[in-house]
């Protein structure tokens, strides 16, 4: 898949998918879910108050025969029944509505009922952009601070789903930082290093990268470079959170994009989209969202 209508195109032709949206008092979100059922791509059942949910979907223009409630209060107690039923499988994705991040994520790793899997969770972003060749993947932009080694591997692990949904049976990945020279003053590179010499299954790795190196193949021609990553990557790892969200919102609101964004490392993917994101954005997410539920299932 090279493009978001790829993306769409894909969703749309799968068995549809069923989100479980914690708190669903919120009319974005609301909204993306019915674009999304209108689609074909997905149904909800919506957790929450539902005294409150429906004044919402009336202002939106949903129909209330068109989903299926969840009556409950409480954030933390919607969160939880969210979760549960990912877990259960009576619904294939997790979707934040009005509920802190923290608490939606304090119910996912849950031991009792939870959809932990991988030792981490990142966050996930997919780009198209003009000027590039193909969709390009982004993390982590939103989740860990400042990974070590061993969660660096995680996160790009965590990268591979993604890549897999999109249709990638080997992702070239990119270790990001500023120079593509080890140098023991700069971290970013000594990891990229260290993560090279570990080999991860399902990727071939290059780096340490400069970023024009990684996207750019007149750039690696310049510089010399020959590994098979340089100028054709299909997953950029960043060093650490503040590269990550500077290089993920460069790339939404000063390029001509197109994006979506994800949380991976749990048994099912969730989706949390933003008051910033736009309608696409979030369609893109939900539509993404559901590529991977698909595809964790096959596996």
């Amino acid at each position: 898949m090279k493009s978001f209508d790829d993306v769409l195109n894909r969703a749309r032709n799968l068995d549809k998918k069923i989100i479980a949206v914690a708190k669903a008092e919120n009319l974005e979100v609301l909204e993306a879910v019915e674009a999304a059922r209108k689609l074909g791509i997905s149904d909800a059942i919506l957790v929450g108050e539902k005294v409150k949910i429906l004044p919402l979907m009336e202002e939106a223009g949903l129909k209330e025969e068109d989903y299926e409630f969840f009556d409950v209060e409480g954030m933390q107690e919607a969160a939880m029944e969210a979760v549960k039923l990912v877990s259960s499988g009576k619904a294939d994705m997790l979707m934040k509505g009005l509920v802190d991040t923290g608490t939606l994520l304090k119910e996912v790793l849950n031991k009792e009922y939870g959809l932990r899997k991988s030792p981490v969770l990142s966050h996930v972003a997919v780009f198209e952009v003009d000027t590039y060749h193909k969709l390009l993947v982004v993390t982590d932009a939103a989740m860990n601070i400042a990974p070590n080694v061993d969660q660096k591997i995680a996160i790009i692990e965590n990268a591979i789903i993604v890549d897999k949904a999109l249709g990638k049976d080997l992702s070239k990945v990119a270790i990001l930082a500023a120079s593509e020279k080890v140098n023991e003053k700069m971290p970013a590179t000594v990891e990229a290093e260290k993560i090279l010499n570990t080999g991860i299954r399902g990727a071939i790795l290059g780096g340490p990268f400069a970023l024009d190196n990684a996207i750019s193949k007149e750039s690696a021609r310049i510089k010399g470079l020959t590994s098979p990553v340089a100028g054709d990557a299909d997953i950029l790892l960043a060093p650490d959170i503040e590269a990550g969200n500077i290089l993920y919102k460069s790339l939404g609101f000063l390029a001509k994009s197109r994006g979506a964004g994800t949380i991976v490392g749990a048994k099912r993917p969730i989706i949390l989209t933003s008051r910033a994101d736009d309608e696409d954005t979030k369609m893109n997410s939900i539509a993404l969202a559901a590529l991977i539920a698909e595809k964790m299932k096959e596996d």
